[in-house]
């Protein structure tokens, strides 16, 4: 029933910002269309450098990038214009298509007094007819995001469809993604309807088939098996999976169904064909140096 557990490594996408990488892995580059998982913080004490944290403009295509926080505020700028602070609890979901860039920066100077930082950072791939969609990008409120509970269970529905929840959240394809809140000893199912799935452990402990899993570790279960997993304890998951799309090409931060395609992102960042964001245009990340084998895990590490 259990197709392979991931461990996170550590990866750095700031100076001052270290994350732990679940996906891509190298035994299993996609959940359903989720192609890349960061998971960064908690981070609770403030830098020596005020914005050392932060994720200067940096370009994406042919992917959507999902920002959940924990705790803590980030401010995203992006090519459209949008500038949106990112709030706990909120989905913030946007749609590179054929080319955006933006920066998340930590602006709040209230942010480390209210307890710090923390984030889970999703990518998921388009299917080949969305891949050169003009980007969009789109704030959902806590108020639009279905939320269920019961004894010992409490989860809000990020995006898709599960458990016969749903919202308005726009995707492009198949998926679910939850954030779920488990007591102590309480057990949970996962949704049936869909093709792949995995839960990542954010925080606590879970039992399944015997074994303990912990913080960093995620989960994924073969396809047409009903797994059940139990809470060892107080624990907070990530539950996400959905239809498969097909091979995808992943190097930086682009995404794509062609290499040639990633070949020519590349250019059209050195170019300067993939615009800054008009209100944070004054510093950008270079194109990083070309070492690595296209269909590899990626390296350098990408940038959320």
């Amino acid at each position: 029933m259990l197709e392979i557990s991931i461990e996170a490594r550590k990866a750095s996408i700031a100076p001052g910002l270290e994350v732990r990488r679940i996906l891509p892995f190298r035994f299993k580059r996609m959940v359903g269309p989720f192609i890349f998982m960061d998971h960064g913080g908690p981070v609770a004490e403030k830098p020596s450098v005020g914005t050392s944290l932060d994720v200067i403009p940096h370009p994406h295509i042919g992917l959507s990038t999902v920002s959940y926080l924990f705790s803590g505020k980030i401010t995203h700028r992006d090519s459209l214009g949008v500038e949106q602070v990112i709030q706990p609890g909120e989905v913030n979901w946007m749609t590179a298509g054929k080319g955006i860039a933006h920066s998340e920066r930590f602006e709040d100077p209230n942010l480390w007094a209210a307890g710090g930082f923390e984030m889970i950072q999703t990518w998921v791939a388009l299917p080949e007819k969305a891949e050169e969609s003009d980007p969009a990008f789109t704030n959902y409120k806590i108020s639009e995001l279905p939320v269920f509970s019961d004894k010992g269970v409490w989860m809000r529905l990020i995006a898709g469809s599960a458990f016969g929840l749903k919202n308005d959240v726009k995707i492009h394809s198949p998926l679910f993604y939850i954030h779920v809140v488990l007591e102590n000893q309480t057990s949970l199912g996962l949704p049936k309807e869909h093709e792949e799935r995995a839960i990542y452990v954010v925080k606590g402990s879970v039992e399944f088939s015997g074994r303990k899993f912990g913080a960093g570790q995620m989960l994924v279960f073969k396809k047409n098996s009903e797994p059940t997993i139990k809470a060892l304890e107080h624990s907070t998951l990530m539950m996400l999976g959905g239809e498969p799309l097909g091979e995808r090409f992943i190097w930086w931060n682009f995404v794509s169904s062609r290499k040639e395609r990633i070949e020519q992102a590349k250019a059209d960042w050195q170019q300067g064909r993939i615009i800054l964001p008009p209100n944070d245009n004054k510093e950008f990340i270079p194109l990083p140096e070309d070492r690595t084998r296209l269909a590899a895990s990626p390296s350098p590490e990408p940038l959320s």
